[in-house]
């Protein structure tokens, strides 16, 4: 299988050619609900740079996952949602590093790492400027660019999410936690057992700004055995 980058742009690839009209319309009906939503709206005015933000403030309120002085890992980083939201609740104690193939704004205390998280060498800065530090969190919203085939699709983001959950396995502390994004089909039920071996509580999670059209869920599992 051809590896995926690890960019959560939406393609659309493997469709059918469609008419400049067509995209055209398609693009202003996504352009208007994006606009309309009000996580969006939101997110202009509590200054947090995504949507994406209220999902993890959500799941932190929930699950109370951020603490002051945590060192914190942010996979699937842009365009700097969670990561803002974890620089603030951790203080200027804690570290969170972040990584995506995009691009990203600097974040006061954040340390990004732009590249594809499928090659080795982006895995090793990662573990670079991590040095020493015991990992409290893993976080990743990572997802696949989407062709639209659940065939291509779902294979290439369940790739993404096991090798987070690899990174997790050499970095977390015992007892650490891990939070990722995970899309419900084929393999979705044999990562859950995964996940249950290497932790002691494992939950199923789908905040309010997760668009309920969409298969995405996240997996929180606690208590790293180590």
């Amino acid at each position: 299988m051809a590896r995926p980058h690890a960019s959560r742009a939406k393609g659309a690839a493997g469709k059918k050619p469609a008419s400049k009209a067509s995209v055209s319309k398609t693009s202003k009906g996504w352009m208007k609900e994006h606009f309309d939503d009000r996580f969006v709206q939101q997110s202009w005015q509590d200054g947090y740079r995504s949507r994406a933000s209220y999902k993890l403030l959500a799941l932190d309120e929930k699950d109370k996952l951020l603490r002051p002085g945590m060192t914190v890992i942010d996979l699937g980083a842009a365009p700097g949602g969670w990561s803002q939201v974890a620089a603030e609740k951790i203080g200027s104690n804690g570290v969170v590093i972040a990584s995506d193939i995009l691009e990203m704004d600097a974040l006061a205390d954040v340390d990004f790492i732009q590249g594809d998280f499928t090659e080795a060498h982006v895995l090793e800065a990662i573990l670079e400027t991590l040095g020493d530090r015991p990992v409290d969190l893993v976080m990743s919203d990572m997802a696949p660019n989407m062709s639209g085939m659940a065939a291509i699709d779902q294979p290439q983001a369940m790739y993404l999410v096991e090798l987070a959950l690899d990174l997790a396995r050499q970095t977390l502390s015992p007892g650490g936690t891990f939070l990722a994004k995970v899309f419900q089909g084929e393999g979705f039920d044999e990562f859950l057992k995964e996940l249950r071996g290497s932790f002691t509580r494992v939950v199923t999670r789908k905040p309010e700004a997760s668009r309920p059209r969409s298969r995405e869920v996240y997996l929180l599992a606690e208590g790293f055995r180590g």
